[in-house]
Parts: C-alpha cells; structure tokens; sequence
C-alpha cells in the first residue's frame, strides 16, 4: 500500500468524519450532563463500531449484509429506531425539564454512565447502515487486491479511528469547557430539545434510505 492510497483514504476519511451526522449530536448531548468522561466514552464507541464495520468488509460479511434486501431492510430500521428513540428520550428530559423548571443540571457522577455513553456511541454507528455502505463501497477501494492482508487493511481502519478522535476529542473538550453555561436549566432545555429533534430527523432519513 503506498502513501498516496494512505492519504488518499484519509482524505475521503477526514471529510466523512468532518460532515453534521449523529456523532456530533450525540456528544453534544452528553458531555453537558455527564462530563467529558462520558463524551470520550462515546469516541471509543465510535472507534470501536469502525472496526466491526472494518471486519465485515475485510472479511466478507458486509457484502452479505448489502445483498440481502430483508437483513439490510431489518438493520436499517433497527438503526432508524435506535436514533429515533434516542431523539424521543431526549424530548421527553426537555419537556419534564421545563415542567419541573430544573435551575441547574448537575453531571452525573456514576460511572455507570460511562457505559451507556459507550454503549450509545457504538450503537449509533455500529447500526447505521450509511457506515456500512462507506465501509463496502470506498473502503475496498484504497486496498490494491493483488497485495491484500489484513494488516494493510486493518491500518486504514486504525487511520479512519484516528481521525474520528482527532475531530471529536476537541468537540469534547469544547462543551466541557462550556458546561457551566450549558448546564442551566434553560440552555439544557433547548440542546435536549434541538438534538432529540435532530435525531429523529436523522432516524428517519435512515428509514428511508436506500442501498
């Protein structure tokens, strides 16, 4: 594999990574109540969901996913539920905010929260068939099938992983850095009310999508 297929796929990598999609969303609605802990526990999530998906295509399974229409179809709206129940748990925190007129929200201090936030990184990606697409469609691309081993291949996904926490680890930092503004009631409110908006909208556009 040469350098320029390397920088080729970080490329292509880098302005995935970079485009509004749930993981921005995700992170921040959980650095704000839960810390950045939470917010890096929702990274490793991401980076470990790259790798199933950078397994399946290296390995086959993917191509299995994308030819069978019913296992796409039942992937696809598992994936859409998931966002979309996200987005509605969110709503619902929003409105019981308001009604009980929360002054401050505190961050959660049980580490418990620490696996949810991972738990809610990896399903948001590990179910999402758009990755699963990247991964079968562009993936195979970089890697020159005369010289194929799973080596090569696994370091393009380690490349697709770093960058994702190359991105996303200032975001982190970013919102905990405001979360003395973003803890108030009134600001929690409307970030609650915005991302669990957004992620049905996201939930639905997964719904409707096509391979």
């Amino acid at each position: 594999m040469t350098t320029a297929t390397i920088f080729a796929f970080a490329a292509m990598a880098a302005l995935l990574i970079m485009s509004p999609g749930p993981n921005g969303v995700l992170i921040a609605k959980t650095v704000p109540t839960s810390g950045r802990a939470a917010g890096f526990a929702n990274i490793a999530g991401f980076v470990v969901a790259f790798f199933v998906h950078g397994t399946f295509a290296i390995f086959g399974l993917s191509l299995i996913l994308m030819q069978s229409a019913n296992l796409f179809l039942a992937v696809k709206l598992l994936g859409a539920g998931y966002l979309i129940w996200i987005g509605v748990k969110a709503l619902r925190q929003a409105w019981h905010n308001g009604l009980a007129a929360v002054a401050e929200v505190a961050p959660a201090r049980r580490r418990r929260r620490l696996t949810t936030a991972f738990v809610e990184g990896f399903l948001t990606n590990a179910l999402n068939p758009k990755v699963a697409m990247f991964y079968l469609a562009a993936f195979p691309q970089f890697i020159p099938h005369d010289t194929v081993s799973p080596a090569s291949a696994y370091l393009l996904v380690t490349i697709h992983a770093a960058l994702n926490a190359a991105w996303f680890v200032p975001m982190v930092l970013l919102f905990d850095r405001l979360s003395i503004v973003v803890r108030s009631g009134r600001v929690q409110r409307w970030i609650k009310g915005a991302t669990g908006a957004i992620f049905i909208g996201f939930g639905i556009k997964l719904a409707t999508l096509r391979p």
